[in-house]
């Protein structure tokens, strides 16, 4: 019955929908005060109507409305649709271009197709959204340039250019491939940071807290063996100071 607490509940905040539904008798009575009314349909029905695609009919009901006309949509009962009679109050039918073999929607689905239909007929633009992705600038072709060359130093590094003939065809194939994604330059940037992450660690070596810096095996030799013999020295100097001095406290001569 009506009105139903389970539909404002399914509503969704559409409080005033609900509270401007009124229940009629009957269809006839329903009807008496529009100018234009659709009867949606899947099945062919016997008879003079014209047919339309919701598309089509969103646009119709439009136009109607842009002139002052009251319009309607019947829709059927969930299980079987409208009765032929019932059709036969409408002044054309509308149909979706689905399955022939699973024609049947049920009434919230037509309703929604033919509600959103009525709404995209009203915009004036049909391809504009409520909101779009951030405005990049696309990089420019020096810093594209310079992501082939930091990326082909990294894999000539890494003997990836095998066998060395084809090392020109490769690197054609590369350029293609990171030309035809439209880069912007935030994008060039979290690329290069993931090459440089790649070219500085290795599973063996891992990102770990510290920088790469601080890790021995990453470091020249020179330099490792220099950290190393300074390590030793402070090493020697710490064993040096725990000897007491010849005289002192803790010796012999106490």
């Amino acid at each position: 019955g009506w009105p139903s607490e389970k539909a404002r509940a399914a509503a969704s905040r559409a409080d005033p929908v609900i509270d401007a539904v009124t229940v009629f008798d009957d269809l006839a009575s329903a009807l008496a005060d529009l100018n234009f009314v659709f009867a949606t349909t899947a099945r062919q029905r016997d008879g003079f109507k014209s047919v339309r695609g919701p598309v089509e009919a969103g646009r119709l009901l439009r136009a109607r409305h842009a002139m002052g006309q009251r319009t309607g949509i019947l829709f059927g009962r969930e299980r079987f649709g409208l009765y032929n009679d019932e059709v036969g109050l409408a002044d054309e039918i509308v149909t979706f271009p689905v399955d022939p073999d699973f024609s049947s929607l049920n009434i919230a689905q037509a309703a929604l197709l033919m509600s959103y239909e009525w709404m995209k007929s009203g915009l004036e633009d049909e391809t504009k959204t409520n909101f779009s992705g951030p405005d990049m600038k696309p990089a420019s072709k020096e810093e594209l340039h310079g992501l082939f060359a930091y990326l082909e130093g990294a894999l000539e590094a890494r003997g990836y250019f095998r066998p060395a003939p084809k090392k020109p065809k490769m690197i054609d194939n590369l350029r293609a491939v990171l030309t035809r994604a439209g880069f912007a330059e935030p994008e060039l940037k979290v690329l290069r940071g993931i090459i440089s992450s790649l070219d500085r660690f290795s599973p063996a070596m891992p990102r770990g807290d510290g920088s790469p810096g601080d890790d021995p095996r990453r470091l020249p030799a020179a330099a490792a063996r220099a950290r190393k013999a300074e390590a030793a020295r402070l090493a020697g100097a710490g064993k040096d100071d725990d000897i007491p001095p010849l005289g002192g406290k803790g010796t012999d001569n106490d």
